[in-house]
Order: structure tokens, then C-alpha cells, then sequence
């Protein structure tokens, strides 16, 4: 597992068993870091633009790369605020969007919106790692306070991730890594 902190925003996009999850920018230093590798697909945990501007550019040097997004985020993407010019400029709708999640190897999709509609986790049980987005961050949480976003449903959405063994690694969307276990124990969203 590799995660490179990209773009203006600093968002961590992760390569990951074949996987990129969340290429936010800088397509070149993550075709880079594939060392040659072709990638299986591309996992987004969800469709904000500082987490998706790099899809354009690498589906172009992976013909045919699936895109992995729920439905419900997908219809963010094209969105006319969903934008930070210059930086991330509009995106098109990559093709080969799918979300039949039983093709993900080793993975299990987690459900978790409340950051935005549809905002997911990848977990991968065998590694003991899951990769949060902007629900779980190292002792805070995603904000609510973007068009889609609500604080009760993202809540509800995190109490589906302390179930979750307490040595699992959180690779969060930006900043520092952490584990289920730190946050049970000090992330003041989760004291109730």
C-alpha cells in the first residue's frame, strides 16, 4: 500500500492491490508510483472535485479503466459548483463508471454518507485497512456543510466503522493515518 498526498488540497490518494483509490490530482506521480503496473480500476470514495480530478487523465493512459462510484455521488461529478479553478477545473463524466461492488477482490464497500449522498469506504478485511475518504479522519470527521451533506446521517454512517476491529488502519482522505481503536478512544466526535 502507497498513498501520496496530491493536489492543492493535499488529499491522500492510495495505490492499493491494483487499486488507486481517490486520484485527487497529479496523474503523473501516480502513474509513476504504479511502477508500471496497469491498475484493476479506479475506487472513489466519493465525487468531490480535489478527489476525482486525476480520473480524466488516467483513464486516457488506461483505456477501458472502471470507475467505482455510488450512484448517488456520480451525479456529483459533473455538478456546476463541484469545481476549484485553476486548480480543479470541471471534469467530464469519465465513462466506465459501474458499481457492482461483488467485482471488487478482497474488498467490502462500506456505506457512509453524510460528507455527501453517496460516500462510501473500502475495506479490505485481510489487510486489516480501510480507506475512509472524508467521513473518518485522524480524530475529526468530514464536514456537512456542503450541498448533500447532513451531520446525522454521517453519524449514523460511523457508527458502521466502530464496529470494526480496533488495530484496522484508517487511511483517511487527507491528513495522517490513524486505526479504529485511536478513534473509539479519542476522536471527540465519537464520545456520546
Amino acid at each position: 500500500m502507497q498513498t501520496l498526498s496530491v493536489g492543492a488540497f493535499e488529499e491522500n490518494c492510495s495505490l492499493h492491490r491494483g487499486y488507486i483509490v481517490d486520484p485527487g490530482a497529479e496523474a503523473g506521480r501516480i502513474v509513476a508510483a504504479l511502477a508500471g503496473a496497469t491498475p484493476k480500476a479506479i475506487l472513489l470514495t466519493h465525487a468531490h472535485f480535489d478527489h476525482i480530478g486525476a480520473v480524466g487523465a488516467l483513464q486516457s493512459r488506461f483505456p477501458g479503466l472502471k470507475v467505482f462510484v455510488h450512484p448517488e455521488d456520480a451525479k456529483v461529478i459533473t455538478h456546476p459548483l463541484n469545481n476549484f479553478p485553476p486548480d480543479y477545473p470541471p471534469v467530464a463524466m469519465p465513462g466506465n463508471i459501474v458499481w457492482d461492488t461483488s467485482l471488487l477482490e478482497g474488498c467490502e464497500v462500506i456505506e457512509t454518507p453524510g460528507h455527501t449522498p453517496g460516500g462510501v469506504c473500502y475495506y479490505f478485511p485481510a489487510d486489516k485497512l480501510l480507506f475512509s475518504g472524508d467521513t473518518l479522519f485522524n480524530f475529526s470527521v468530514g464536514r456537512t456543510d456542503l450541498p448533500g451533506g447532513d451531520m446525522a446521517t454521517l453519524m449514523d454512517s460511523l457508527e458502521k466503522l466502530l464496529v470494526l476491529p480496533d488495530d484496522v488502519r484508517v487511511i483517511p482522505g487527507h491528513g495522517p493515518a490513524t486505526t479504529i481503536g485511536a478513534e473509539k478512544r479519542g476522536n471527540p466526535f465519537l464520545q456520546r
